[in-house]
């Protein structure tokens, strides 16, 4: 995916993930200098005056430039239903938090990947959800985006109080560094009266980082744009109604659909009752962005994990039994397993129609 245009590009999981995501993002080898040569580029002009083609701001007035002047900024690319981005995020809050008082504004930048993420009464829902309170800006024509010459989410620029990018983390990781860097570029501005402490979290539920030594399996799309390792018996036909059924056997991370499915560009959606979906993986979590259009009836579903309810591994929006209602387009956690963790096949039953399916991502 490494040669698309920049907004088309695959979400960046971090260093820990560098394996499974530089093979599958062709930036294996070379995600470093492209990170350097990217800051590089910003660091002799002020990438902040993109702040102006936002489309529109959360929690505050638009921002600019010229009104930053002086301040140390964290500009943070993500877009609510990345489950890397939604990884950093107790962190990006605890900073804003903490030093706000002293010199620092934090700007989430809200660049979609999904057109249902365009949306901005979805974005003030999941920003109301989260309780994040520091501004939002959103960026659906990805003038920011390009601003910063920016590649991945999530993605985290320093920005330092002459209007200039001095430092970058692309991905998950690396916190305390971060941190250390936020304390540099106020120190270096003159701010003063802050902890030297660095912050000190235990996410948990969706948020947790990824058990990183049993993930072995990298983020599916289910929209023909982008799907792989599809086993459905025939090809996938694209935006058309179409029955499908389950292979004999599932590989690892193969998926399946089985019922009346229209596959389309982004999302796959079900037309009839009972539609199920089959995913063979290995990993700790399994989340699925998912649901109704905007407008749309809430679909109730039921989780199976190597045929069986989940029990203890069920996720965060299903019961030990499996059950789970989807009612807006978001993250859904549906598993998350104790230990051992190995090779399981995921199966979803949707009782009710219209279900909107986008992305499997894992932890």
């Amino acid at each position: 995916m490494g040669e698309q245009i920049n907004h088309d590009r695959r979400r960046f999981v971090g260093a820990a993930a560098i394996t499974i995501a530089g093979a599958r993002l062709g930036v294996l080898g070379s995600a470093l200098e492209q990170a350097a040569c990217a800051a590089g580029k910003l660091t002799g002009e002020s990438a902040l005056s993109s702040l102006r083609g936002a489309n529109g701001w959360l929690n505050s007035q638009p921002l600019t430039a010229e009104a930053l002047k002086g301040k140390v900024v964290l500009v943070d690319f993500g877009t609510y239903t990345c489950i890397n981005w939604l990884r950093t995020l107790p962190y990006v809050q605890a900073w804003a938090e903490k030093y706000k008082d002293h010199g620092l504004v934090v700007i989430g930048a809200q660049t979609p990947e999904l057109e249902f993420e365009k949306n901005v009464d979805g974005v003030r829902r999941a920003v109301k959800a989260m309780r994040i309170d520091y501004p939002i800006a959103i960026d659906n024509d990805y003038a920011i985006w390009r601003g910063f010459d920016n590649n991945y989410w999530p993605a985290a620029y320093f920005v330092d109080a002459e209007g200039r990018v001095r430092h970058h983390q692309f991905g998950e990781g690396d916190y305390d560094g971060q941190e250390r860097e936020i304390q540099r570029l106020l120190g270096a501005a003159g701010f003063t009266g802050f902890d030297r402490e660095l912050v000190s979290l235990d996410p948990r539920g969706i948020e947790a980082p990824a058990d990183w030594s049993n993930l072995r399996s990298a983020e599916t799309y289910v929209g023909y744009a982008r799907a792989e390792n599809f086993a459905s018996p025939g090809d996938a036909v694209p935006d058309q109604k179409r029955l499908y059924s389950a292979p004999s056997t599932l590989q690892l991370n193969q998926w399946a659909l089985v019922g009346n499915w229209t596959v389309g560009r982004q999302a796959t959606m079900l037309n009839e009752a009972n539609g199920r979906i089959a995913n063979r993986f290995h990993a700790r979590d399994l989340n699925l962005v998912m649901g109704p259009p905007v407008g749309g009836a809430p679909v109730r579903f039921r989780v199976l994990i190597d045929g069986k309810p989940p029990g203890a591994a069920h996720g965060l929006d299903v019961d030990a039994q499996g059950n789970g209602t989807a009612i807006e387009q978001r993250c859904y956690q549906l598993i998350r397993q104790p230990k051992p963790i190995d090779d399981r096949k995921f199966e979803i039953e949707f009782l009710d129609p219209g279900i909107e399916t986008y992305i499997f991502t894992f932890g």
